[in-house]
């Protein structure tokens, strides 16, 4: 999607001119982060709580689920999201891997419309990136507590992210994993792959469900100058 025709913000621009330098150089670049995220530190065990144990943390992740289903409707009606395929998933009635390219960070959202449509009920939950869990504000505590799974370089966190995962799968949740790492704000070409997602599929003999969202040009731009999009998941 060429966007020079519009009136990006500067910090748009900025992203936008490290997508492309990136992409030329390809390999181990398409997994770089492009966002002037706030500074982080490695995630400690005694830091999250995975599956919200403890009862503080269950009565925040009430508040934020509540918060996620009186919003997110709205969020999926801007982007007139349409699931396409969904006839493949009939038989999908386990616990599984979800995966698909990250471009925004409320796309996620459409990906959890996939999971609401495969048969039985199964938990959404995505894995999300160290820094992000260190974020302030409103949007701090909605990825601490929004069905949430923080990864860290930390690896005895990482070891807790692990049981975490396999408690979820066995009990029939969907968990969404990017494997292209980083977002990319509005690319709309795939990303080569990290591993992680398939490790955790393997190891828990459960399947992947591969989704790709396709954005097309909607009328009118958002807040940063960009085209309003449709989210169309395959």
């Amino acid at each position: 999607m060429n966007y020079s025709e519009y009136n990006l913000s500067e910090s748009r621009k900025e992203v936008l001119k490290k997508i492309e330098e990136f992409e030329k150089m390809g390999g181990e670049y398409f997994f770089r982060n492009v966002e002037n995220d706030p500074p982080s530190h490695p995630l400690s065990p005694e830091e999250v709580d995975y599956t919200y144990c403890k009862f503080g943390n269950k009565i925040k992740s009430v508040i934020a689920s509540s918060i996620e289903t009186i919003g997110g409707p709205f969020i999926l009606r801007a982007h007139k999201t349409e699931l396409v395929g969904m006839e493949n998933l009939k038989n999908i009635k386990c616990g599984c891997i979800i995966t698909s390219n990250h471009f925004n960070k409320f796309e996620n959202l459409a990906i959890k419309e996939v999971c609401k449509a495969m048969p039985g009920r199964h938990k959404f939950w995505r894995v999300i990136r160290e820094g992000n869990y260190f974020i302030p504000g409103f949007i701090g505590f909605l990825m601490k507590y929004c069905n949430t799974l923080p990864v860290s370089s930390n690896p005895h966190t990482m070891a807790n992210l692990g049981r975490a995962v396999e408690k979820l799968l066995k009990r029939g949740d969907c968990i969404l994993v990017y494997p292209e790492q980083a977002m990319w704000y509005n690319y709309t070409k795939p990303r080569i792959f990290r591993e992680g997602a398939f490790y955790y599929a393997a190891k828990n003999n459960v399947p992947v469900i591969p989704c790709f969202t396709e954005l097309s040009k909607l009328d009118g731009i958002d807040s940063d100058g960009f085209p309003n999009v449709k989210y169309t998941v395959h």
